[in-house]
């Protein structure tokens, strides 16, 4: 991923220097275990962890000339520990380290983006209970419908990260999974105990039946999360930008001091932020596909995987972590125009009530068919002539005989609005 949009905190879990110190990792688990059972010397995992060391660079001039990762990778530690090697990497395959570390990188990064969806879960938390009662005015089809709070707006939200955590928990658990079950994963050199030690040690599952690869459905279960992670974003993103709107205007990004909206228009204050995340949500949708179709190899394995993932992994996860941690920024210094949403409620002239006024001429006698009619002439007269609701009503002459002067005012009212705001929450925080 470019430099614009990558953390050091996730693009060091995918550099070079992390994935053979992770494979280092796992091959002192692997002996660990083997000495424990008896199947190597006693002290030499002692003897191979005091030398044991690469560099990445050796590393690489080495793989030139083996066109093998993993062989060039034991090699170089090969070099620095000397005759104890030989028990390094005893009855696996090249594809138990690959795996095992692809699982450990993948749990590193998850877990990352798990705590940013947790600070963006309270920043929304906090957000919703500050305007739980700012009353604006909520659309359908992009036309003013009713009242709603600004605060319920952000709730649905807020419940749907929760949402997403849960089901990163399940993908991460998923995919924290080892494999030691050497080649075509049948245990054929290796004690299937050394496998049962090592996930202990990692605190990782055992692959159940592993084909020497872990199967792929587990690693398109988390980019699938991802890809409902990053559209939950982008539908609060989305959201912003039109409520920034210059004729809407009822939130904006925050704007620091010095920063420039236009090189041409010195007036602009855009929602680039918002309008990023929705970017990077499109790029992260992108990726799940290379990893649903990552699920079919040949027979017990091929490496058709390998290279989608060696782009794949490291893209999500450090696009997502980067839009996760954009969207908490944008939350916690959004700026909310109160006046503005008052405004935009009362600019159809009291339409949003008809509701109300609906169901106070049902309770009254008239059937649903005549009072529909009745209400919907007063409000198209209201939309084409700019006049006031109320006063349309109240001329009507159908509707003389209800006294609606006394009652109107508490037909046109919120009250059935906030006397549900207090249960919604209660149901969510």
């Amino acid at each position: 991923m470019i430099p614009r949009y990558s953390r050091k905190l996730l693009k060091d879990i995918w550099e070079d220097q992390n994935k053979f110190q992770i494979w280092l990792d796992i091959e002192i688990l692997a002996s660990s275990a083997m000495e424990q059972l008896g199947q190597i010397p006693k002290g030499t995992t002692s003897k191979i962890k005091k030398k044991a060391k690469f560099k990445v660079k050796e590393i690489e001039q080495i793989e030139k000339k083996t066109k093998h990762d993993v062989i060039a990778f034991l090699t170089n530690v090969a070099k620095y520990v000397g005759p104890e090697s030989r028990f390094i990497h005893k009855g696996l395959t090249s594809s138990d380290i690959l795996d095992t570390s692809f699982s450990i990188q993948l749990s590193q990064a998850s877990n990352i983006i798990k705590k940013g969806l947790e600070d963006y879960g309270k920043a929304l938390k906090k957000l919703a209970i500050k305007h739980k009662h700012t009353v604006c005015i909520g659309r359908s089809h992009g036309i003013h419908a009713e009242t709603t709070t600004f605060g319920l707006k952000i709730l649905g939200y807020f419940e749907e990260n929760k949402r997403n955590l849960d089901r990163l928990d399940r993908a991460i658990s998923q995919i924290q999974t080892i494999q030691m079950s050497g080649p075509i994963g049948t245990y054929s050199n290796i004690d299937q105990r050394v496998e049962k030690i090592v996930a202990k040690k990692l605190k990782f599952s055992i692959e159940p039946v592993s084909t020497q690869i872990i199967p792929r459905d587990r690693h398109a279960e988390l980019f699938s999360v991802f890809s409902l992670i990053a559209s939950s974003l982008e539908r609060l993103a989305t959201e912003i930008r039109h409520l920034q709107r210059t004729e809407v205007l009822e939130v904006e990004e925050g704007f620091g001091k010095g920063q420039k909206g236009s090189s041409a228009m010195p007036h602009k204050k855009n929602p680039i932020l918002s309008e990023n995340v929705s970017g990077l949500a499109k790029v992260i949708r992108s990726l799940v596909i290379p990893a649903l179709e990552n699920i079919t190899t040949w027979h017990e394995r091929d490496i058709s995987h390998s290279s989608v993932e060696r782009i794949n992994a490291p893209n999500a996860t450090i696009t997502l972590d980067f839009a996760v941690q954009r969207m908490i920024n944008i939350i916690n210094n959004l700026v909310v125009h109160k006046n503005n949403m008052l405004l935009n409620v009362e600019l159809l002239k009291g339409l949003p009530f008809s509701q109300n006024v609906l169901i106070f001429l049902i309770e009254n006698g008239v059937s649903r068919e005549d009072a529909y009619k009745i209400v919907q002439e007063c409000a198209l007269k209201t939309w084409n002539e700019k006049t006031e609701f109320k006063i349309n009503l109240l001329a009507h002459p159908t509707l003389s005989k209800f006294n609606l002067s006394k009652k109107i005012d508490l037909i046109f009212t919120n009250n059935n609005l906030f006397k549900n705001v207090d249960l919604i929450f209660k149901r969510v925080i």
